[in-house]
């Protein structure tokens, strides 16, 4: 068994692993200028082979992130994140498995790209935390954000029936299957004055080979 602390930084978003022996009595919750300590406990549940998976199907070498936080810092939505992405790729590392695909942090990335540009290194963060996604569903792990997964398979449903997003449909839609009527009326309303909110949907000339497209991409997932 390994216990790893990891120190949880200040305002500032900053993040430090830091190993320690199995031996060493710490508090989890230990004040370290400005941060909180938080301790993982590896047991052997740990799974070896989760990193290799992951830098498979995002085609990224993780053992190049030196944890400069290039891209925790440059992220956008880092605030709104219960794990910043340096701190995922190092739990990656760890093969822990089941605590990275139930936060969080994977869904809330939007895919901005700003930190697989930021990265020395070049490790694509970006196509790590869709590579997450694409394991969390396929693994049925309980989403940590399932408005956001709803959100993302409306517009997927849309480009495969149209060829092209319906924005009005998919808000439509997403308003429905979360059971949020009212929010965000009076915005709808302004956009679709304004004419930012097509009434009928633009569909492309062959949709046939869209929906064919759909059909290969499952085949190979």
């Amino acid at each position: 068994m390994i216990r790893i602390d990891i120190y949880q930084g200040n305002s500032h978003g900053l993040c430090h692993i830091l190993p320690v022996s199995s031996q060493k009595k710490t508090d989890n919750q230990k004040i370290l200028k400005g941060g909180t300590m938080d301790t993982i406990i590896l047991t052997p549940e740990s799974n070896d082979h989760f990193a290799g998976m992951v830098e498979e199907m995002s085609r990224s070498n993780l053992s190049r992130c030196w944890h400069c936080l290039c891209c925790s810092g440059g992220c956008p939505f880092a605030q709104d994140m219960d794990m910043l992405p340096n701190r995922v790729i190092r739990m990656v590392q760890l093969g822990m498995k089941h605590r990275v695909l139930s936060c969080s942090t994977i869904w809330l990335c939007v895919g901005c790209n700003t930190c697989s540009m930021e990265c020395p290194n070049a490790v694509d963060m970006a196509a790590v935390m869709d590579a997450l996604r694409r394991i969390a569903i396929q693994e049925k792990v309980k989403i940590a954000e399932p408005a956001v997964l709803s959100f993302h398979q409306k517009v997927i449903d849309s480009i495969s029936r149209y060829g092209r997003t319906h924005k009005l449909e998919i808000m439509m839609r997403y308003k429905l299957s979360e059971k949020d009527f009212f929010s965000d009326m009076d915005l709808g309303l302004k956009m679709l004055s304004k004419r930012k909110l097509d009434l009928m949907p633009s569909k492309v000339k062959d949709r046939q080979q869209v929906q064919d497209l759909f059909t290969l991409a499952k085949e190979l997932s």
